[in-house]
């Protein structure tokens, strides 16, 4: 039997055919001999779990998938689950709707004409929203190297001539974000194009 979502879609989520589409974030892949998780196998895992439109961008774990799965908790638990079971090791997951990939691609962009002569701009993705105290102590981390500017569930570090290539962590602000990966801004521009 086809069950058809006749629902109104919820807004920010886009809607292929009656299926809501999402992007997802792996963290910690790719690092090191034992945390391999190549894109082909990211989209054989998420096309066996029943997502549909599966397509992945560069190797880095990021993933598009339709699902009429409306829950973000539940996309990434599920997505969690098949991953650890595939893999033999955990893969935390950050879920947007194409909207919320569009609107962090579009700040991500400001930020950067905001501020010309970065040396470097990532983009961390939050699992979770950080409470108004958070999000102070995250952009009070500002240092000579840049600062970090939090918009919703990213935050921006922008990376001035000080920045040093090879630091992970130049504004020690990571352990204030929780669970959270991060992608270049270029490439964060480059998925927003492609799939919102």
């Amino acid at each position: 039997m086809t069950t058809t979502i006749t629902d109104a879609v919820a807004p920010g989520i886009r809607d292929d055919d009656g299926m809501p589409t999402y992007v997802a974030f792996l963290r910690a892949i790719n690092l090191g001999a034992t945390r391999k998780f190549a894109k082909d196998d990211i989209r054989r895992v998420v096309e066996e779990a029943g997502f549909t439109d599966v397509e992945t961008h560069i190797n880095t774990g990021n993933v598009r998938f339709a699902t009429p799965m409306r829950s973000r908790a539940k996309i990434e638990k599920a997505l969690e689950d098949v991953f650890a079971a595939d893999r033999g090791f955990d893969v935390p997951t950050i879920v947007f709707t194409v909207a919320e990939v569009r609107a962090i691609a579009d700040d991500a962009a400001t930020l950067s004409e905001e501020h010309p002569g970065l040396a470097r701009h990532y983009v961390y993705l939050l699992k979770e929203t950080p409470s108004r105290d958070a999000v102070a102590r995250i952009e009070q981390s500002a240092t000579d190297a840049g600062q970090m500017v939090v918009r919703g569930r990213a935050a921006h570090a922008l990376l001035g001539p000080g920045y040093q290539a090879g630091y992970v962590d130049p504004l020690n602000a990571a352990k204030l974000l929780g669970v959270a990966t991060n992608r270049n801004s270029t490439v964060i521009r480059a998925i927003a194009e492609k799939w919102c």
